[in-house]
């Protein structure tokens, strides 16, 4: 965790509902994805948000994890650094959130680096991961490892072709929107803006 005081009144509050966002049963499955995508030598974290951000936090998991999703040369982070320096980890992390975007997340569904790193909210970060999930196993390219329940996939478009014998045939349809009332009428009503008649 950064180095930081303790917060009080309205911050704390906020921090509080922030930290409530994060899910403990999320957290085990994307543990479980990111260890099948990039391979056990990434390591297992300790259970917990502590456990799980400490894990992330150096970028070392978060670009292997990017990068398991491309060929061997078309890699988006080119250079992992094994690093206790904490500025070179914190660039590392802010590496993955613009792979991310290149590969097809959503900018509002990416975290910021201070999310991570500072365990800001930690609830982004498994939203991100989430999201980097679901984009994989949509694109059904053959990089995605593990179980494709774990995610929902995207969708998709559904592009539909008429024959020109198709297209005609819908020219000769007279729908309710275009002026046929089928026996609807305005008999019995009253003009606008005029007073409702009440006959006793």
């Amino acid at each position: 965790m950064a180095n930081h005081g303790p917060i009080y009144g309205f911050s704390r509050y906020v921090q509080n509902k922030i930290e409530k966002k994060y899910e403990p049963e999320l957290e085990e499955r994307l543990v479980k994805w990111i260890i099948a995508q990039c391979g056990s030598d990434v390591g297992q974290p300790e259970l917990g948000r502590v456990g799980f951000q400490s894990w992330l936090k150096d970028g070392t998991v978060l670009s292997q994890l990017i990068n398991s999703h491309y060929a061997e040369n078309k890699k988006p982070i080119k250079k992992i650094w094994n690093t206790d320096k904490a500025f070179k980890q914190m660039e590392q992390v802010s590496e993955f959130p613009k792979a991310a975007e290149r590969y097809g997340v959503n900018k509002t569904d990416i975290f910021q680096t201070v999310d991570l790193w500072e365990s800001k909210d930690l609830a982004a970060v498994q939203r991100t991961l989430m999201a980097l999930g679901s984009i994989a196993v949509t694109k059904n390219d053959g990089y995605y490892r593990g179980d494709p329940s774990w995610f929902h996939k995207k969708a998709q478009e559904n592009k539909r072709e008429f024959t020109e014998e198709q297209l005609r045939q819908g020219q000769n349809i007279i729908s309710l929107q275009m002026g046929s009332n089928q026996g609807a009428s305005q008999a019995g009503m009253a003009g606008y803006g005029l007073a409702r008649q009440i006959i006793s």
